[in-house]
């Protein structure tokens, strides 16, 4: 709990890998992601204190028993107080799963607090979880975001420029991405067909709806398992860990 309110977290795991280039590197990523959390934060990250239950959700056709087997192995004294769940088809349908279970089992209430992470940014810092946590509190809903640092070019036909936006007003989006539980649950209840078939971040749906997001600033370190060439520079890092 923290200052009086329930705080739940969603790991997001329901994506397929398609990206890291066939089906085993693909499985690697969660392997990756679970060892990396236990080396280098000794699994803190899933056994904070402010932190009153975890949901990990994972695709609903594949890697269910592997999930658990890898908490059991890498998380073996907070293995119980993490729920394995269906993930969903799309990002927003897993964030609704995670959302129906903890509303289903536990004592869900305005005041209650989801921080969703993804389990492909497996290098999350303490400092970004707290302030996930402070600022969902404060302004309801955060983003965890690091300055653009290359320059954004855009292009409607992706043959020629069309404008080349101010990078000093540009963020590269990250995760955790935070939120009042009920608040961002009834947000994305209100979504039209059309507007679900858009909106695959759910930010993106409060500043639809005219509501404020809190920046929280991020760290490179926070980086995400993407493809394999990835996964290798997270390899090292968890070596590095091991010194």
């Amino acid at each position: 709990m923290a200052d009086g309110r329930n705080v739940y977290a969603a790991i997001l795991a329901g994506g397929s890998g398609t990206r890291m280039g066939n089906p085993e590197k693909a499985q690697a990523v969660p392997h990756a992601g679970l060892e990396a959390h236990h080396r280098a934060h000794r699994r803190e990250v899933l056994r904070r204190r402010r932190f009153r239950t975890r949901a990990w959700c994972c695709a609903l056709n594949r890697g269910f028993r592997k999930s658990q087997d890898l908490l059991r192995r890498y998380c073996p004294d907070c293995c119980q107080d993490v729920a394995v769940i269906a993930g969903g088809s799309t990002r927003n349908d897993t964030v609704r799963n995670a959302i129906s279970y903890l509303c289903e089992n536990h004592a869900v209430d305005d005041s209650s607090i989801i921080v969703t992470h993804d389990a492909v940014r497996p290098f999350v810092s303490h400092r970004i979880i707290e302030e996930n946590i402070q600022a969902a509190i404060d302004c309801g809903a955060c983003d965890t975001v690091v300055p653009a640092t290359d320059t954004i070019v855009q292009s409607a036909d992706g043959k020629v420029i069309s404008s080349i936006p101010d990078r000093s007003q540009l963020y590269q989006g990250q995760t955790p991405q935070s939120f009042k539980l009920l608040e961002l649950k009834a947000l994305m209840e209100s979504l039209s067909p059309d507007e679900e078939a858009v909106l695959t971040d759910a930010c993106k749906i409060y500043t639809l709806r005219g509501k404020a997001v809190a920046l929280v600033r991020g760290d490179v370190s926070n980086m995400k398992i993407t493809y394999p060439q990835d996964l290798r520079v997270a390899t090292a890092l968890m070596g590095s860990c091991r010194a």
